[in-house]
């Protein structure tokens, strides 16, 4: 598009800016018109049934990304070149969630993923890159209302003091997350537009918008790499279900509908999960030297043969000796393939022994339909069976857990006697990872083994060393590229079901090692990277916040010493914001109060407790009137969120309160970094209401409220 006349005043280029939203706004609803219409009668157009159901897919999906939202700004800047650019003098450019075009193809918005977009975030005073003026625009409920300028070329630069730029990271929100495509700085930017073949490690503080980088490098490299990542897919891996439907609208309002989203358990749910370990046996059940007992006992059951085969076909009979049977387990074994794969490679061998008999006997080689003959004969299935056994994921974790003399030949050398009791029930947990005797298999807590796989009661720690397992048995399909948040708290064992599903795709992990709140949480990103089968990636650290306010950011910070990581502490420039911790008589009454006095500002109100205590805060707010949601109802019209310390990871809120401190701690072992998590959720105002002592870190006696 061209540039607007300089000599417009103010308000005809405000009002000139509005006209180009309005078109912007026609043209992509033309677009969107013309897919419907495309989709409306493909299947007309479609050759068969086949063409037709991918051309429907294909179109549906077009619609979908095509949708509009008139709340939701169409562009939020625009470039204009100057001179002395060789491709783009004298051009301006306005920059938004998506491509629009108009009826001759020409662009009236650039997707912000696009190359010449790269200087809406990259450019400077000291480096324009041919930009003269870059300008932001303001909106309201999707409506144009102010635009500022940066005149570039004559070193004018806002930063952080740009009006626009710091009511948008301010903007109080509620329900889902936004997207930040209006506000990536620099360094977001750098690692967004990363190479497809790299994995990055963003150890991101809280408020740096880890988060937000990781699913925008998702769109980016969907932009750039479309048809490669459709067919190998990308991942969204995150905590828990409540965070996955807080970041569900971030995708879509960029235009990408198919990325999958799923926890480290849906990935892993093979089997239903009805009993609950002890912390002791869960902690061993996740550490990575199962991988090798689990490897051990599955290939503890690949033997040598003991017996010839002899196949009868009509009048012949074939003999395969020993000796080459032998050879064909060997040679099998040092290939290193999938168990399954392994055993139909010694079958397709066996048969192929068998064929070149037969066509030295007949002088001519047999059809499809007797090398399937004798692939199934029933000497064939007894080698098979005794040499190769068949063998299911759940099998074999139900071997090694319920048979000692499995567990005892795989896990030595790897686990100790008594860890070996304490995964056969058969132990009292001891140390500090202990929380109280395990019962035994007959008992009410831990895996109840059955007789079979399908009789016996699993634990969520089980369903990873049956992933695990499924992993040596059969190849699982993988994705091209998967964003893993919240990383902190996945165990080495966790780590590798991912790592399985990302073995040929990259990674982008996020997470804060001060967060972590797992009994396994990291201490290492390279501990982790090397799980996840990606050492080489670059570890990034963000420790600059934008939205959570230099106060409460100070507060959380006397934490740091007390969690044992090594980790930059988070800055904010956020100066605005308060913080207010109080002792108080009536926790409940307090919280009721508080809610309240929150509710007289703009945005959402989030409450953070200890678990046990959510239920009666909620009946309490209920009782004075105050509709209250669930961490995982990001639909819900009401502002105030009642949240369980433990699911609150990764979710933010504009204004917090987080009642008894104490009690959070007391709740879990690293109940403190547990706290950590909680006190960084405020992007505008803290309160911490208690009656107990703060703990030891965060207590100073010239604490007092602040504003």
């Amino acid at each position: 598009m061209t540039l607007h006349a300089p000599e417009q005043s103010l308000d005809d280029e405000l009002a000139a800016e509005r006209a180009d939203l309005a078109t912007s706004r026609q043209a992509l609803r033309r677009m969107r018109d013309r897919a419907e219409s495309l989709f409306a009668t493909g299947d007309k157009v479609a050759g068969d049934a086949y063409t037709a159901e991918q051309l429907g897919r294909h179109l549906a999906r077009r619609v979908a990304e095509l949708a509009d939202d008139p709340t939701t700004a169409l562009f939020f800047g625009r470039l204009d070149f100057g001179p002395t650019d060789p491709e783009h003098a004298g051009r301006g450019y306005h920059v938004g969630r998506r491509h629009v075009t108009d009826d001759r193809g020409e662009p009236l918005v650039l997707d912000w993923r696009a190359p010449v977009s790269r200087s809406f975030y990259r450019a400077s005073a000291r480096d324009p890159q041919g930009i003269a003026v870059r300008r932001r625009f303001g909106f309201n409920a999707g409506a144009l209302t102010s635009f500022e300028d940066e005149h570039l070329d004559r070193g004018e630069e806002l930063g952080t003091a740009s009006r626009i730029l710091t009511a948008e990271i301010e903007r109080p929100r509620v329900g889902p997350m936004r997207d930040i495509v209006a506000t990536i700085q620099p360094e977001q930017d750098e690692l967004v537009r990363a190479d497809l073949a790299d994995s990055i490690c963003v150890q991101g503080a809280p408020g740096t918008g880890k988060t937000a980088v990781g699913l925008h490098r998702a769109a980016y490299l969907l932009y750039l790499h479309r048809e490669r990542l459709r067919r190998a897919g990308v991942l969204i891996v995150g905590p828990n279900r409540a965070f996955l439907s807080y970041i569900a609208a971030v995708l879509p309002a960029l235009g990408e509908v198919e990325v999958a989203q799923a926890t480290v358990e849906d990935l892993v749910a093979r089997v239903p999960v009805r009993a609950v370990d002890d912390p002791a046996v869960a902690a061993l059940k996740h550490d990575p030297r199962m991988a090798g007992v689990l490897r051990r006992a599955a290939d503890q059951l690949i033997t040598a043969p003991t017996e010839p085969i002899m196949v009868s076909d009509g009048s012949f009979r074939w003999r395969i000796g020993l000796d080459p049977l032998h050879r064909v387990i060997e040679e099998t074994r040092r290939e290193g393939l999938p168990y399954d794969t392994g055993r139909e490679r010694v079958r397709a061998r066996v048969v192929g022994l068998l064929q070149r008999q037969a066509e030295a006997r007949r002088a001519e080689s047999p059809g499809d339909a007797w090398l399937r003959r004798m692939g199934r004969a029933r000497p064939v299935i007894a080698f098979l069976d005794a040499a190769w056994p068949a063998l299911t994921p759940e099998g074999l974790v139900h071997a090694v857990l319920g048979d000692p003399a499995v567990l005892a030949a795989a896990a030595d050398g790897l686990l100790t006697a008594d860890e070996q009791a304490l995964l056969r029930g058969e132990a009292t947990p001891a140390g500090p990872t202990g929380t109280g005797p395990v019962r035994s298999r007959s008992g009410a807590a831990g895996t109840k083994l059955g007789r079979t796989p399908k009789a016996t009661r699993w634990t969520a720690a089980d369903t990873v060393l049956i992933d695990e397992a499924a992993g040596l048995i059969e190849r699982p399909a993988g994705f091209g590229h998967v964003v893993v948040d919240e990383a902190q708290d996945l165990s080495p064992m966790q780590c590798r079901a991912i790592a399985r599903r990302s073995e040929h795709g990259s990674i982008t992990l996020l997470g804060d090692l001060a967060q972590g709140t797992a009994p396994w949480a990291a201490s290492d990103w390279r501990e982790s990277l090397a799980h996840l089968g990606k050492p080489e990636a670059v570890v990034v650290p963000l420790s600059v916040g934008f939205r959570v306010p230099a106060a409460v950011v100070a507060f959380a910070n006397r934490l740091l010493p007390a969690l044992a990581v090594d980790v930059p502490p988070a800055v904010s420039l956020r100066r605005d914001g308060a913080l207010d911790v109080r002792t108080v008589t009536d926790l409940t009454a307090a919280t009721v109060a508080e809610v309240r006095a929150a509710l007289g500002h703009d945005g959402s109100v989030g409450v953070i407790a200890a678990d046990d205590a959510v239920e009666g805060l909620r009946a309490a707010l209920a009782d004075a009137g105050v509709p209250t949601a669930t961490a995982d109802d990001v639909a819900a019209s009401a502002r105030v969120t009642v949240v369980p310390a433990t699911l609150v990871k990764g979710l933010e809120y504009d204004q917090v309160v987080v009642v008894e401190p104490a009690a959070i701690v007391a709740a879990e072992p690293r109940g403190l970094h547990r706290l950590y998590v909680a006190l960084t959720r405020a992007v505008s105002r803290l309160s911490v209401l208690h009656t107990a002592p703060l703990p030891a870190p965060l207590a100073d006696p010239a604490d007092g409220p602040t504003a």
